[in-house]
């Protein structure tokens, strides 16, 4: 019953909060309405595949097809830029990937990551060859180590469970670099689930630090974490590979409400883009948000009701 209330309590604040119209009929949980695995019909159109994971955490938290949903609608505001949704963790008709210009992973990471699973990295390499970008957020950065050499040469970097560390900390993001995923984008403060002390690449050539902030050294939780006390740490970063293709990392993304920061969420539509190399413009990419989207494609995550 508890939990029950958690749930209700969450959609009422998403739906007070966020700006939905007081008695407006919207269903959370409706999924239906978000088209999968669509090709786009214009073969010069840029396509984005956005592969949301499987259901995962409670209510309002790690809502990757809702979270994917609202990235959606921000990549359909650059002209010719079309996003293809895949769901659970993989599509149903692996072709979905051929002429992608960028993959974006929004899911749980480690042994339940998507690409955990035999053979998938192989088909992920195939596009990585081509020069692919490639996107991991949140959790999605996070690998097992058997993995790791081989996503450091995709991503730039990792989560590394023997090293980094996954606090809630409030982060202040004082200054950021000048590179085209900061472009329109202001310093800005959040609380949220960072990930630091990644796993780089060892020579840090083509790797750009993007969101960096001084965690509380009571977070450094691992052994190497705790040997830099005071370093401003990476949460997030872009990296230009040696065969011309492009990747981001997000750390954070834990909750579903912070898509309404603008400066958060410009940040990761500007990273999308670049990787899929579109040109960002000097105020950066369109990023409009309707609010009422955030109460939308969330996962079902009630309890359900007991047999009797």
């Amino acid at each position: 019953m508890q939990y029950a209330n958690y749930v209700a309590a969450v959609l009422a604040l998403l739906a007070v909060g966020l700006g939905v119209r007081a008695g407006e009929e919207v269903d959370p949980y409706d999924q239906s309405k978000v088209p999968l695995e669509v090709e786009p019909t214009d073969p010069n159109a840029i396509k984005i595949v956005l592969v949301a994971g499987r259901q995962s955490h409670g209510a309002g938290d790690h809502e990757y097809f809702a979270g994917l949903a609202v990235l959606a609608q921000m990549l359909k505001q650059t002209p010719n830029v079309f996003p293809v949704m895949v769901r659970d963790g993989w599509p149903k008709n692996e072709k979905i990937f051929d002429g992608a210009k960028s993959i974006v992973v929004f899911s749980d990471g480690r042994g339940g990551h998507p690409l955990a699973k035999p053979g998938r990295q192989d088909v992920l390499q195939k596009c990585m060859d081509k020069g692919c970008g490639f996107v991991c957020l949140h959790y999605a950065v996070d690998y097992d180590t058997k993995d790791g050499d081989r996503v450091q040469k995709w991503l730039g970097g990792y989560y590394d469970g023997r090293i980094s560390v996954n606090p809630f900390w409030v982060a202040d993001f004082k200054e950021l670099p000048d590179h085209p995923v900061c472009r329109g984008v202001k310093p800005f403060k959040q609380n949220d689930e960072w990930y630091y002390n990644m796993n780089f690449v060892p020579d840090g050539k083509g790797l750009t630090h993007i969101l960096k902030a001084v965690p509380p050294d009571n977070t450094r939780g691992t052994a190497d974490a705790k040997k830099y006390p005071g370093r401003a740490e990476t949460t997030a970063w872009a990296y230009e590979r040696p065969d011309g293709g492009r990747a981001f990392g997000f750390t954070g993304g834990h909750s579903h409400k912070f898509w309404a920061n603008d400066d958060f969420r410009h940040l990761v539509v500007n990273a999308i883009l670049w990787s899929a190399k579109v040109e960002i413009p000097p105020q950066g990419a369109k990023a409009a948000l309707d609010p009422k989207d955030l109460k939308c494609n969330l996962d079902d995550k009630r309890p359900k009701p007991k047999a009797k």
